[in-house]
């Protein structure tokens, strides 16, 4: 019998969701903020989080956090496989109950696991809510991965990922995520959104990886903008001196000296990637670098 109610697709689509709520319910845990746990339960930030696939290639969506399933429900209905990667115990257990069906066709896999530690599945693109406590570590092992992403985090961590060079929020983030990709904030989520809800706003970045526009080696870039942001306050020429322990800068002093007076007046805050590039280019050139490990 044809419906006769005028709703839109993506209305009859939302009412075959699994409700978070009844999801929280189900599992019958509660969520430890000392665990960074905040569950996702407002269906409107799930949905919209879900619609970005619509962009990507969702032959295997990987979730980092799947908490209760909110989001994994949703990604089933858009991707062809999904993996998601769970470290409790007891939610692990709960998904591989509530998605035993996806499970046996061969659409879901539960890992459970921190994700940290575990080898991480190949992907064609990620979509989660991380956790605040892990956001750049695991970000930072998913963008090298050169795929799309989309993933909840805590606003201020949003705004440095895409700060530019001159403003209060650029740092060693914005310049090492912007090296794998060009990230934007695409919504802002208010703590109600989350059971229990966060002290803080989040916000949603999705990011599109690309090549960046400079040649440099990636590890001695990546070592020598991590030295010079923790000596952020004091120039580029007493940075690049006190740092070498941490940028594998054997000489710095020779770098010094043959660098651009202009840039060695600079603070690392002030100087674009490309700056950062060709400082680290000349680095190379001058020095033995060798990044720690």
């Amino acid at each position: 019998m044809a419906m006769s109610h005028g709703r839109d697709a993506d209305e009859r689509d939302h009412d075959q969701q699994r409700d978070p709520d009844a999801l929280l319910a189900r599992a019958g845990v509660r969520a430890d903020p000392d665990q960074d746990q905040h569950f996702l339960v407002d269906d409107r930030v799930l949905d919209r989080l879900a619609s970005h696939t619509t962009e990507l290639d969702t032959s295997h969506v990987l979730e980092i956090g799947a908490g209760t399933g909110a989001l994994t429900d949703r990604l089933l209905d858009r991707a062809k496989r999904v993996t998601t990667v769970e470290r409790d115990s007891r939610l692990a257990a709960f998904l591989r109950e509530e998605f035993a069906d996806a499970i046996a066709a061969g659409r879901l896999t539960v890992v459970e696991g921190d994700a940290l530690a575990i080898d991480l599945p190949e992907f064609t693109a990620s979509l989660s809510n991380l956790p605040y406590g892990i956001s750049s570590e695991v970000l930072f092992r998913l963008l090298p991965r050169k795929r799309p992403l989309v993933v909840t985090v805590q606003r201020e961590f949003a705004e440095r990922m895409v700060a530019a060079p001159n403003t209060e929020n650029y740092g060693r983030l914005s310049v090492t995520a912007g090296h794998y990709a060009d990230c934007e904030i695409v919504e802002t989520v208010p703590p109600a959104a989350f059971s229990p809800p966060p002290a803080v706003e989040s916000a949603v970045v999705r990011t599109r990886p690309r090549d960046p526009d400079y040649g440099v080696p990636e590890e001695p870039f990546l070592a020598f903008v991590r030295g010079v942001f923790t000596q952020r306050r004091k120039t580029l020429r007493n940075a690049i001196r006190n740092t070498g322990h941490i940028t594998g800068i054997e000489r710095p002093e020779a770098v010094v000296e043959a660098a651009d007076e202009e840039l060695l007046g600079k603070r690392a805050g002030e100087l674009a990637p490309k700056q950062f590039a060709a400082l680290t280019e000349l680095a190379i050139e001058h020095t033995d670098v060798a990044p720690p490990e």
